[in-house]
C-alpha cells in the first residue's frame, strides 16, 4: 500500500506565484497549511495503520519557506518538535481526548444528531462553533473586519471576500478551463460535467448537485417559508429570493448590462439578457432539438412534449403547464386588470399586453420583417407573420388533420370539434368561439365605429371590413381563382366562386333538402319556411329577409346610385344592376338554354325561358288562380287587386301599377315616340 504524504493533501506555489500573493493572502496560505499539517501528524499518531501515513516524507518544499516567513529562519526540525510534534509528548489522557472529540464530531455527522442549541429561536447544530456563528445574527456582532468598513460574523466569510477583492482564481476546471476562486465552487461546477448529484430528497427522491439546492427544495415539502419582508409581510423559502424581493420595493438594478446599459434587480435576469447580444443558446430539448437561452423556458417547452400541465385552476378545472400562466388564467374569473396605461387609463391583466398597447400611441414597431419590410409593434405578430412567406403551419388538429400557423387559430378550430362558446355578449346573451366575435359583436349594441375610411370617411365596426372596403377605392383584387383567373376583393368571394367550378354545395336546407354553396344563401332560404324578415326600412316600415334588399331599398328614398356605367353615365342603386346593364354595351349573352340554344343577358331571363320548353307556372294568383312562369309578373298582377300603383310620374303625377308602365308613359314628356316592342316578351 503506498504512503500517503503531506504533498498530496497541500496547496503548493512556486516560487514566482508566491511572490504574485498578497500578504494577507500569504499569511492566510500559512495558517491553512499549519493547520493541515497539524492534523495529518495527528491521523500519523492516532491510526491503527500508521505505515498508511507518512508526514516526514515530501517536506521540504516551499512549505518550508512558508513556515520561516511565519517563525523566522529557524531549524525546520526543531520547528517540528517545538510546534507539531509536541503532541507526541503528551500524557496519554490528552492523546485520547484529541482522539475522542474528532470521533465524537464525526459521529454527530453520521448520525445527524444536533447537541448545540439556539436559545433565541432553538435552532440546533452538530458544532459548537457553529452556534457560536449562528449567534451572532442576534447579537449582530461581526468580529471580523474588512476594507471599505465592512464586516462579517464568520471568518470563512470574510476570506471569500478577500479572494473575490483580489480577482484571483485559483482553481481551474480540467474539461472547461472555466476558473474559479474557491474549490467550492469548482466541485459544484465539476458536476455539471460528471452529472453527479449526491444530495437527495428523502420524500420524493429528487436529487441535487448542491446541499443548499436540497435544503431549499425540502422546504417545499415542509411549507417552511423562514425569511420574511416586513413591508408587505410577504414570506420565501430562501434568503436570496427575499433579497431579490426587496428590490421590488427600493426599485434597486444593481445588474448591469455593460453592451447596452440596461439593469436588472436580478443576477440571473442579466445573465439570460447578455445571451440576446451574444446569441448563446445552451439549452437544448432532446425531443426537437430546439434550442432555448432560458433553462425555465426548456423546462415549460418539455412539457409541450410530455402534454404535462401541473398548474390547475381551481375555478374551473383548467390546467396550464406553467404557473405564470395560471395567474394570468386567473384573472379572467377574478377580473383583475393590474396593468393600466398611463396615456388612456386602460388596463390589462397582462404586462406584455400592456407593453404592445402603448406602442399604440408612441407608434413604435420594432419588429420588421425581412421579406417585405412590413414593422410590427409585437414578436409574436412577426413570428405569426413570417409564416406566410414560409408557408409554416406548425399547429395540427389532432381530431381532422388541419393545421395552421396560428395557434389562436388553431383554438378556434378546436372549438368548432367541441362546441365550445366561451364568450357571452352580456345585452344579448349571443355566444362565440372568439373573443374578437364577441368584441365586433358588442360593437353593434353600442354603435361603436372606431375604423374610418380616409376616402369617403365610411365607418366600420371591423378593421377586416375597413381592409375590404379599400380595396373599392384602390381597385385591388388580390384573391384569383385558378380555374378561370377571375379575381376577388375579398376571400370568401373566391371560397364561394370556386364551389361553382366544382359544384359544391355545403349548405343544405334541413326543410325542402335545397343545398347552396355559401351559408348566407342557406339562412336567407330559410327565411323563406320561417316567414322572418328580420330588416326594417325605418322611412315606409317595408320588411325585407336580406340585409342587402334592405340597402338597395333604402337608395330608393335617398336616391343614392353610387354605380355608374363609364359607357353612357347612367347610374344604378345596385352593383347587378350595373352588371348586367354594361352587357347591354358589350352584347354579351352569358346565360343559354340547353333546349333551343337562345342566349340571354340575364339569369332571370333564362329561367323565366326554360319554363316555355317546361310548361311550369309556378307562381299562382290566390285571387284569381291565375298562374305565372315568373315570380315579378305575378306581383304586377296583384296589383289590379290590390289597387296599387307605386310607379308615380314626377311631370304630372300620374300613378302606374308596373314601372314598364312608368317608362313608356315618360317617353310621351321627353318626346319620345313610343315603340311597339313587346315589353312582357314571356307573358
Amino acid at each position: 500500500m503506498e504512503l500517503l504524504t503531506f504533498r498530496d493533501v497541500t496547496v503548493d506555489f512556486t516560487e514566482e506565484e508566491w511572490k504574485c500573493l498578497e500578504p494577507a493572502q500569504q499569511n492566510l496560505h500559512r495558517d491553512v497549511m499549519l493547520e493541515n499539517y497539524r492534523n495529518f501528524v495527528f491521523l500519523a499518531m492516532t491510526s491503527h495503520h500508521t505505515q498508511a501515513f507518512s508526514p516526514e516524507q515530501g517536506i521540504k518544499h516551499i512549505f518550508q519557506k512558508v513556515i520561516n516567513g511565519k517563525y523566522g529562519n529557524c531549524d525546520f526540525d526543531y520547528l517540528k518538535q517545538r510546534k507539531i510534534l509536541k503532541m507526541a509528548t503528551e500524557n496519554e489522557h490528552q492523546k485520547l481526548y484529541y482522539q475522542k472529540s474528532a470521533l465524537t464530531h464525526h459521529h454527530r455527522i453520521c448520525t445527524g444528531k444536533k447537541s448545540f442549541k439556539c436559545k433565541e429561536c432553538d435552532k440546533v447544530f452538530n458544532d459548537k462553533s457553529h452556534l457560536i456563528d449562528h449567534q451572532r445574527i442576534h447579537t449582530g456582532e461581526k468580529p471580523y473586519n474588512f476594507k471599505y468598513d465592512k464586516t462579517f460574523y464568520r471568518r470563512s466569510i470574510l476570506t471569500q471576500q478577500q479572494i473575490i477583492h483580489t480577482c484571483e482564481k485559483f482553481f481551474k476546471c480540467g474539461e472547461c478551463d472555466k476558473t474559479f476562486n474557491q474549490k467550492s465552487n469548482l466541485i459544484h461546477h465539476s458536476r455539471i460535467h460528471t452529472g453527479e448529484k449526491p444530495y437527495k430528497c428523502k420524500e420524493c427522491n429528487k436529487t441535487f448537485n448542491r446541499g443548499s439546492l436540497l435544503i431549499l427544495h425540502s422546504r417545499i415539502h415542509t411549507v417552511e417559508k423562514p425569511c420574511k419582508y416586513e413591508e408587505c409581510n410577504k414570506t420565501f423559502n430562501a434568503k436570496s429570493h427575499l433579497i431579490d424581493h426587496q428590490r421590488i420595493h427600493t426599485g434597486e438594478k444593481p445588474y448591469k448590462c455593460k453592451e447596452c446599459g440596461k439593469a436588472f434587480n436580478k443576477k440571473s435576469s442579466l445573465t439570460c439578457h447578455k445571451r440576446t447580444h451574444t446569441g448563446e443558446k445552451p439549452y437544448n430539448c432532446e425531443e426537437c432539438d430546439k434550442v432555448f437561452n432560458k433553462k425555465s423556458s426548456l423546462f415549460y417547452h418539455s412539457r409541450i412534449h410530455t402534454e404535462q400541465k401541473p398548474c390547475k385552476c381551481t375555478g374551473c378545472d383548467k390546467a396550464f403547464n406553467q404557473k405564470s400562466s395560471l395567474t394570468r388564467h386567473q384573472r379572467i374569473h377574478t377580473g383583475e386588470k393590474p396593468y393600466r396605461c398611463k396615456e388612456c387609463g386602460k388596463a390589462f391583466n397582462r404586462k406584455t399586453s400592456l407593453t404592445y398597447h402603448s406602442r399604440i400611441h408612441s407608434g413604435e414597431k420594432p419588429y420588421k420583417c425581412e421579406e417585405c419590410d412590413k414593422a410590427f409593434n409585437a414578436k409574436l405578430r412577426l413570428i405569426d407573420h413570417h409564416r406566410i412567406h414560409t408557408g409554416e403551419k406548425p399547429y395540427k388538429c389532432k381530431e381532422c388533420g388541419k393545421a395552421f400557423n396560428q395557434k389562436s387559430s388553431l383554438t378556434c378550430h378546436k372549438r368548432t370539434h367541441t362546441g365550445e362558446k366561451p364568450y357571452k355578449c352580456e345585452e344579448c346573451d349571443k355566444v362565440f368561439k372568439n373573443k374578437s366575435s364577441l368584441i365586433y359583436h358588442s360593437r353593434i349594441h353600442t354603435g361603436q365605429k372606431p375604423c374610418k375610411c380616409t376616402e369617403c370617411n365610411k365607418a366600420f365596426n371591423q378593421k377586416s371590413s375597413l381592409i375590404r372596403h379599400q380595396r373599392i377605392h384602390t381597385g385591388e383584387k388580390p384573391y384569383r381563382c385558378k380555374e378561370c383567373g377571375k379575381a376577388f376583393n375579398r376571400k370568401t368571394s373566391l371560397t364561394y366562386h370556386s364551389r361553382i367550378h366544382s359544384g359544391e354545395k355545403p349548405y343544405k336546407c334541413e326543410e325542402c333538402d335545397k343545398a347552396f354553396n355559401e351559408k348566407s344563401s342557406l339562412i336567407c332560404h330559410q327565411r323563406t319556411h320561417t316567414g322572418e324578415k328580420p330588416y326594417k326600412c325605418e322611412e315606409c316600415d317595408k320588411v325585407f329577409k336580406e340585409k342587402s334588399s334592405l340597402i338597395y331599398h333604402s337608395r330608393i328614398h335617398t336616391g343614392e346610385k353610387p354605380y355608374k356605367c363609364t359607357e353612357c353615365d347612367k347610374a344604378f342603386n345596385k352593383k347587378s344592376s350595373l352588371t348586367r346593364h354594361q352587357r347591354i354595351h358589350t352584347g354579351e349573352k352569358p346565360y343559354k338554354c340547353k333546349e333551343c340554344g337562345k342566349a340571354f343577358n340575364r339569369k332571370t331571363n333564362l329561367t323565366y325561358h326554360s319554363r316555355i320548353h317546361s310548361a311550369e307556372k309556378s307562381y299562382k294568383c290566390e285571387e284569381s288562380n291565375k298562374i305565372f312562369n315568373a315570380k315579378s309578373h305575378l306581383i304586377d298582377h296583384h296589383r289590379i287587386h290590390t289597387g296599387e300603383k307605386p310607379y308615380k310620374c314626377k311631370e304630372c303625377g300620374k300613378a302606374f301599377n308596373q314601372k314598364s308602365y312608368l317608362i313608356r308613359h315618360q317617353r310621351i314628356h321627353i318626346g319620345e315616340k313610343s315603340t311597339n316592342e313587346n315589353i312582357l316578351p314571356f307573358l
